[in-house]
């Protein structure tokens, strides 16, 4: 990634506790990151102003327990309902676990699904972000949300790509992948802001030729940087000409705008009190329980970008799955349901869309160990936002939440609910994969859920 070194402004640090002045770097951004920034800029300049729409999707990384969490069985036998109580949300005869009781008091803004369907039982982000399985995939692979969005829509702000991410790099790589650009190219591969293990976002970073901010004003030394950069790297073929686009690039860099969003202390006390304090540990292969990004989400949106992706976790309760709910149902719970006030409270219901899911749920049986293993064939999902109609819970399952008895969800459904919010226009949208085959953001013929559009 590129870094460009700065001054040391008074001491202020983000929730990893990068200081502001390593947070110069601009987190994690990728090379695919740097050298898209042209094109992002290229679309802006085409397309000019568009409304700003945006989607934040949360992946709980591991396949999170529906019967515990969202659709509950407590006439099940004790072998299969668990430990957990249903209780009331301020939406009559809709129920969740006992573990969510900041969510139930706003049911009314939320959207509960609990009949996903059609997962493949892989462990991996990669059906959450792009709504396709990964077998038999185009030519070039699939693009994820945030590609198509950054393809069609082009960035708000020069200063802030349209595709961000929050994912951090897990031991277990696809609970770590928010997706690529697929055939859609390089450019709108997700620019990410967080690492892994043992890495800050200051870490990998490839200073540019040591250029500093006090001496970006000598045009001379930074084109000469850039070209030094440009033979470096050439190489991998996605290295742009240092053209208008190319050093008007450079202020995405040096601008201030991701770092502002980034620093959660701008917010008030009483804000992010709301959100909770995250626990930026490792769980095993998975993600930290940072609460603070669902924040982040929110104030990058603000910013300007239109999808932001962030893992949450680790779900794959084989063992132990109550104590673990005990410690991350609550987490989840207060950081979403902050999400879910903040964006009515600031206006944003209408333009910005959350969705919160996983990969599959979990069996309705509970194993020997207290843990419940892998269930591809029927999972759960919140949404909320979108101006969509929310308050209700759409489809159900069989008494042992087993199965969908009635109106089955695709992942690729809650994608095109998605893109309709954020203006997409799904019959009219076509690409070409690498042989020149036409593609679609999701199959012809899938349409939005009409319970919520």
């Amino acid at each position: 990634m590129l870094s460009i070194l700065g001054p040391k402004p008074k001491s202020r640090s983000f929730c990893d506790g990068v200081s502001r002045r390593d947070f110069l770097t601009i987190g994690s951004l990728s090379m695919a990151g740097a050298m898209s920034l042209p094109h992002l800029l290229r679309a802006e300049a085409a397309q000019g102003g568009r409304s700003h729409k945006a989607i934040i999707n949360i992946f709980l990384p591991g396949g999170p327990p529906h019967q515990d969490m969202f659709d509950l069985k407590p006439d099940a036998p004790q072998e299969i309902r668990g430990e957990f109580q249903p209780i009331n949300t301020n939406v009559a005869g809709i129920q969740v676990g006992e573990l969510f009781p900041k969510l139930a008091e706003v049911m009314d803004k939320v959207s509960v699904i609990r009949t996903i369907v059609g997962a493949t039982g892989s462990h991996y982000a990669h059906q959450a972000m792009t709504g396709y399985p990964h077998p038999n995939p185009p030519a070039g692979g699939w693009p994820s949300v945030g590609a198509w969005i950054s393809k069609l829509q082009g960035p708000v702000k020069p200063a802030v790509p349209p595709h961000l991410s929050l994912f951090y790099k897990t031991s277990h790589n696809p609970w770590g992948d928010p997706g690529a650009g697929g055939f859609l190219g390089v450019p709108h591969s997700p620019f990410r802001l967080v690492g892994g293990k043992n890495e800050t976002s200051k870490t990998e970073n490839m200073v540019l030729k040591g250029i500093t901010l006090d001496r970006l004003q000598d045009r001379n030394t930074l084109l000469a940087s850039l070209d030094n950069l440009k033979r470096d790297i050439d190489t991998t073929g996605v290295m742009e000409g240092v053209d208008a686009f190319t050093e008007q690039a450079v202020g995405i860099l040096t601008s201030s705008a991701l770092a502002e969003a980034m620093d959660i202390s701008q917010e008030s006390p009483e804000v992010i009190e709301r959100y909770g304090k995250g626990d930026p540990t490792f769980k095993a292969d998975g993600s930290p329980r940072m609460t603070e990004n669902f924040l982040i989400a929110r104030r990058l949106v603000e910013a300007g970008a239109r999808y932001v992706s962030l893992n949450f976790s680790r779900w794959d309760w084989h063992g132990g799955n109550f104590n673990r709910a005990r410690q991350d149902m609550p987490m989840l719970d207060r950081a979403t349901a902050a999400l879910i006030r903040d964006i009515h409270e600031r206006g944003l219901d209408r333009d910005v869309s959350v969705v919160v899911w996983g990969e599959f749920g979990r069996t309705p049986k509970i194993n020997g160990n207290a843990g419940r293993d892998h269930w591809p064939r029927v999972s759960c999902a919140l949404m909320a936002g979108g101006g969509n109609n929310h308050g209700q819970v759409i489809g159900t399952t069989n008494r042992l939440a087993e199965h969908p008895i009635d109106r089955p969800v695709t992942f690729q459904e809650v994608m095109a609910t998605l893109y309709t919010n954020i203006g997409v226009n799904l019959r009219a949208t076509r690409e070409f994969d690498l042989r020149g085959r036409p593609q679609y953001p999701v199959p012809e013929g899938v349409a939005p859920l009409r319970e919520l559009v």
